[in-house]
C-alpha cells in the first residue's frame, strides 16, 4: 500500500522523460510536490485519443459511492488510492480502467509508514547519480462527474497499482509496494493488451533501490543528501 509519495522532478524534464512534447503539457507551473498524499493532485501520463502521450493533472483516487449502513442514503463517496494486482482484473471497479485507461505515474520517492504513535516513515527510491532520479508507477485513470466534497464535481481521477513488495520495501510494509515500472516498459503499459501489460506489474529488483531517508513523522521527502544505504537497511531489520 502507499498513502504518501513525492514528485520534484521539473516539468521539463518529466516531458524528456516520458516523450511528452511541450504542447501536451498540461501542468502549467508545476511546483516541486515534496508531499502527495491521497485525494491530492498530481500529474499523471496518458494517452490523448490521437494516441499522443500528455501530462495531466490528476485527482489521487478513484471515488467510490457509499450509501450510510443506518439511512441507506448516498454519503460522503470514498477516494480509493490504490488498486491490487490481484484485483485488476477480476473487481469491476477497476477492470475497465485497467482494460483501456493505464497511465504513468511520475514519482521521485514514495513513503512506507512503520509503527504507530509515532509512525517513522521511510522514503524510498530509485539508485542513480542524481539524488532522486524520477521513475514511473503503473496507474489507471478515468473520469469521475458526480457528487464531492459537498458539492457536483468533474474529475479526472486516478489510482496507483500496488504488488508484492521486495526485500527492501518488506520489512516496513510486508503486504504492498507500488508497482514501479522501466522505462522500457512505459510503451507497452499504455498501449499493449491487458495481458502483456500485467505481465509487467512485479516488484521491482531491491538492489536497484534505496531508502533515501526515513524517521519519526518525517511526511514529506525533504531531500536530503541520501544516507549510507547498508546503515538504512540494518536499522529495518
Amino acid at each position: 500500500m502507499c498513502n504518501l509519495y513525492s514528485l520534484t522532478t521539473a516539468p521539463e524534464a518529466m516531458r524528456r522523460l516520458f516523450s511528452v512534447q511541450p504542447d501536451m503539457d498540461h501542468l502549467g507551473n508545476a511546483p516541486p510536490q515534496p508531499a502527495i498524499f491521497p485525494k491530492g493532485d498530481a500529474p499523471i501520463v496518458r494517452l490523448d485519443p490521437s494516441g499522443g502521450r500528455r501530462l495531466d493533472v490528476s485527482h489521487w483516487g478513484f471515488v467510490l459511492p457509499q450509501v450510510s449502513a443506518r439511512t441507506g442514503q448516498p454519503i460522503q463517496p470514498k477516494a480509493v488510492n490504490n488498486a491490487r494486482d490481484d484485483k485488476l482484473r477480476a473487481s469491476p471497479f477497476w477492470r475497465d480502467a485497467f482494460r483501456h485507461r493505464r497511465c504513468l505515474i511520475p514519482a521521485s520517492s514514495f513513503s512506507e509508514a512503520k509503527g504507530r504513535n509515532p509512525a517513522t516513515h521511510v522514503w524510498f527510491g530509485l539508485r542513480g547519480d542524481e539524488a532522486r532520479p524520477p521513475f514511473a508507477l503503473a496507474g489507471i485513470w478515468q473520469d469521475y462527474a458526480g457528487p464531492y466534497g459537498g458539492e457536483r464535481r468533474s474529475l479526472l481521477v486516478s489510482s496507483m497499482i500496488t504488488t508484492q513488495p521486495n526485500a527492501l520495501v518488506a520489512p516496513v510494509h510486508p503486504d504492498r509496494m507500488p508497482a514501479i515500472l522501466r522505462p522500457d516498459a512505459y510503451e507497452a503499459w499504455l498501449t499493449a493488451d491487458p495481458d502483456e501489460a500485467f505481465a509487467l506489474i512485479e516488484p521491482y529488483p531491491t538492489d536497484e533501490m534505496v531508502i533515501h531517508q526515513q524517521g519519526v513523522g518525517l511526511k514529506a521527502d525533504h531531500g536530503d543528501p541520501e544516507p549510507d544505504n547498508g546503515a538504512a537497511q540494518l536499522a529495518l531489520f
